[in-house]
């Protein structure tokens, strides 16, 4: 399994909001055209060798804000026990925790997240939201954490002073590298976003994260990205991403 170095040269571009002025967009073309994809259950071993099993499930997931936890929480109560591996445990002992800093998560139980089922559970391996949500017609995102449904993309804000006194709000949106984990990133025995063993898509990921990007950003400037991405790729992607130096 190659991962790549990230230190290496990207392509960017830079848009305004269409449905906000007062933001502008500042997009990894690099990556957001590059073939990677998540392989949890076809390939993936795990972030952490002692739980091959478990992809990146292994620690339970963060909520961004109340609202995160509140709009888990709902669909949480519409799992059942054909859905739900560890529903029984859920329900007597609850399914969030706190950790060392006091901020609330998912609890950790059989070493992963909660919602992780195991291969051999009849209602499916994996995360009992994401497969609720299958289940029910509706986008993965719309039933797990934030965390959970934007890795490994990455949104992140910054005001900006141009330097005439006024400001602006940059959005950017890139890829979750390992060091965006902070000094724990390193510690992880293998990770995707930069590992050429997930840079095995169909689509690229502008195309195949299109609900994600769209839930990120908006439709308009998701439609917006779209054009600049398909301009990229139709140049032949001049800065391609390494970890998929194989793939067209």
């Amino acid at each position: 399994m190659a991962e790549v170095d990230l230190g290496f040269p990207r392509s960017f571009v830079e848009f305004a909001n269409p449905d906000d002025p007062a933001e502008v967009f500042r997009c990894d073309l690099t990556w957001l055209t590059s073939r990677w994809t998540c392989i949890f259950g076809a390939g993936c071993p795990g972030i952490y060798a002692t739980a091959p099993d478990s992809g990146c499930c292994t620690l339970g997931a963060h909520f961004s804000d109340e609202d995160d936890h509140t709009r888990v929480a709902a669909f949480v109560e519409q799992l059942d026990p054909t859905e739900w591996e560890l529903h029984d445990v859920g329900r007597r002992d609850g399914w969030t925790e706190r950790d060392a800093d006091g901020e609330l998560k998912t609890r950790v139980a059989d070493g992963a997240c909660i919602f992780h089922n195991s291969r051999d559970f009849p209602g499916g391996y994996g995360c009992a939201l994401h497969a609720h949500a299958l289940a029910t017609g509706l986008e993965p995102h719309t039933t797990k954490p934030d965390v959970c449904w934007q890795l490994p993309l990455r949104r992140e804000f910054r005001e900006v002073d141009p330097g005439d006194g006024s400001t602006y709000t940059e959005v950017s949106i890139g890829e979750y590298t390992r060091a965006g984990w902070g000094p724990g990133g390193a510690d992880l025995d293998w990770y995707c976003s930069s590992n050429t063993d997930a840079h095995v898509g169909a689509d690229p990921v502008y195309i195949g994260n299109r609900a994600e990007l769209t839930a990120l950003m908006g439709e308009a400037s998701y439609l917006e990205l779209v054009g600049h991405c398909d301009r990229f790729v139709a140049a032949g992607r001049p800065v391609p991403h390494p970890a998929d130096r194989s793939r067209p």
